[in-house]
């Protein structure tokens, strides 16, 4: 290059100059928008077959699936045998008088039922029906009472239960009731929203 005329090396070094910088204008200007567009296509291909397989293996597993949710559903069903169904009030006030005709308990009174939201979960997907009983039974029959009753209907609740000697007089005729105890407890029980309870 040394033996070349001096303008002829400006002009060859301006070309080599100018061919480099035309290169480094099509590379940034024309290619690389061509690779970050082709790694996006790329990006999105890869997403796509992601969600192609998860897809795929939805399928192949639907009847898996479709059987664990007949089970699901079967287990739920069972579940709510002892959830207050058809007319909440009549339902509650028909299910304490039916057990306690099995158990030697007296229920003297049942107050007015208050149907709501159930005040131990928020959110909770059913309502809430609660009544007030007071009645007279034996220790032991009380006992008994609760604990069948309790056992019988899992998702009903016998709450705030308050025991007091039952009243009477303590002559020998009347020495047995003064073993009685009167009892006040509120039911809570639970009642599907879809009842058509607002």
């Amino acid at each position: 290059m040394n033996s070349l005329p001096k303008e002829k090396r400006d002009r060859l070094m301006l070309v080599g100059l100018g061919t480099a910088i035309l290169l480094a204008v099509i590379y940034f200007f024309l290619l690389r928008p061509e690779y970050d567009s082709l790694a996006g296509v790329q990006a999105k291909i890869a997403a796509a077959t992601k969600d192609l397989g998860q897809k795929d293996k939805a399928i192949k597993e639907e009847p898996l699936t479709l059987r664990e949710l007949t089970q699901a559903s079967n287990a739920l069903v069972q579940a709510e045998s002892d959830v207050a169904t058809g007319d909440p009030n009549a339902w509650i006030y028909e299910t304490l008088r039916n057990f306690k005709d099995r158990h030697n308990v007296d229920l003297v009174q049942m107050s007015q039922s208050v149907v709501g939201d159930v005040d131990l979960l928020p959110n909770f997907p059913y309502r809430q029906i609660k009544v007030t009983v007071t009645g007279t039974a034996y220790y032991h029959d009380l006992g008994r009472f609760i604990a069948d009753f309790e056992n019988a209907y899992p998702h009903v609740r016998l709450l705030n239960l308050t025991l007091a000697p039952a009243a009477g007089d303590n002559t020998a005729s009347t020495n047995n009731s003064s073993e009685k105890l009167t009892f006040r407890m509120d039911v809570a029980a639970l009642v599907k929203s879809s009842g058509g309870l607002n």
